[in-house]
């Protein structure tokens, strides 16, 4: 169950891809990853609490603003360029769903069809959502005590293995199908091989 320490690798190759990287969706992408795993995530959810409306489309301020929350280093020039390009039918707003599609790092179907097989073993409640509650089913906590230490409570545990997958100032002990995808897309822009990954994936989780 325990997480590999993903973030280091993505962070190097985040930071090696953006000294390169001219394309500004590009540029924004691997500026999360810069955070590590999680920081298409978090970006996310700083959007989502400059969607004040809760329609899931940001107008140019609430984009910028959640730019500037998330802590990205962008000029206003570029956020305004970036912004028009998500903004596709130039009416002065962007779909939410459609930004963090485009901004996921590209997976094949392969690694996609890899990440949820894993996604499915976890969530023992078909609810969509993983929870402490699914890890109780999955995963015996005897196997887990060796490992984390005999001081740490089972919910201690498991909420180490969820918070694994959040981000700092937005842990809500869930994990939903999308989160979990958004996080190994980050891992799978790390690595290039497709059969590496999956094997990767299968070693992780003993798949």
């Amino acid at each position: 169950m325990a997480e590999e320490p993903w973030d280091k690798t993505v962070q190097e190759v985040a930071k090696e891809k953006l000294h390169t990287s001219t394309d500004l969706v590009e540029r924004l992408r691997y500026m999360c990853l810069l955070k590590g795993c999680s920081g298409i995530k978090g970006l996310a959810s700083a959007f989502r609490i400059m969607d004040l409306d809760g329609n899931r489309r940001l107008a140019f301020k609430e984009f910028q603003e959640g730019i500037l929350k998330f802590g990205v280093d962008m000029e206003t020039d570029e956020v305004k360029q970036l912004f028009s390009v998500f903004d596709r039918d130039g009416n002065g707003k962007i779909d939410f769903n459609e930004f963090l599609v485009s901004l996921r790092p590209p997976m094949t179907a392969i690694r996609i069809a890899a990440v949820d097989e894993v996604f499915n073993k976890l969530d023992k409640t078909g609810d969509g959502v993983i929870t402490i509650e699914d890890l109780r089913r999955v995963y015996n906590l005897k196997s887990l005590l060796s490992t984390h230490g005999t001081h740490l409570t089972e919910d201690e545990i498991f909420q180490r293995f969820l918070d694994s997958f959040d981000t700092p100032n937005d842990k809500d002990g869930r994990i939903t199908r999308e989160e979990f995808l958004n996080y190994y897309s980050g891992v799978s822009a790390s690595i290039d091989d497709d059969s590496y990954f999956v094997l990767k994936m299968k070693g992780v989780w003993k798949l």
